[in-house]
């Protein structure tokens, strides 16, 4: 091949189309899997601001509007962040305080109205998210999200 027609960016091609994409949703890491649960929990949890009142609600105080099925959806998707805590290797007190946070939701969100209300505030799925992340953080399977100590301007 001449230098005409050798590409300029090798890297470009080192990959198939796609791959990028797919691996974003196909990596079982730490770091990746955590990325996905936050999405969903935000998605979850405070998607959207209601105007006027200028508070963060999201799907699953929407979905617990319908009953009995909205509901039982909200708990699937909440006991799929749980499962995935499991297999990222919690440990079993830190499932249990995840699971109690997602019944507590659902047996409290399963009550017309005020269930409703208590969806929008509770925000079980950012909760369990939070512990999960704070546990690998812990375990060093995780790189801190926040750095300790003060910080000093220099100018």
């Amino acid at each position: 091949m001449s230098a005409a027609h050798t590409p300029r960016h090798p890297h470009v091609f080192a990959e198939p189309f796609g791959s990028a994409e797919l691996s974003r949703f196909t990596d079982t890491g730490p770091e990746a899997s955590l990325r996905r649960l936050e999405q969903i929990a935000h998605l979850m949890d405070t998607a959207f601001v209601l105007p006027g009142i200028n508070r963060r609600v999201g799907l699953d105080a929407v979905m617990g509007l319908v009953p009995v099925i909205g509901d039982i959806a909200g708990v699937a998707i909440a006991s799929y962040i749980v499962y995935e805590a499991k297999r990222l290797g919690a440990p079993r007190w830190l499932i249990a305080r995840m699971a109690a946070n997602v019944a507590f939701d659902g047996l409290v969100g399963a009550v017309p109205v005020a269930g409703d209300l208590f969806d929008a505030a509770f925000k079980a799925n950012r909760r369990n998210v939070q512990l999960l992340r704070r546990h690998l953080e812990k375990k060093g399977n995780l790189r801190p999200s926040e750095i300790e100590g003060t910080a000093t301007r220099l100018d």
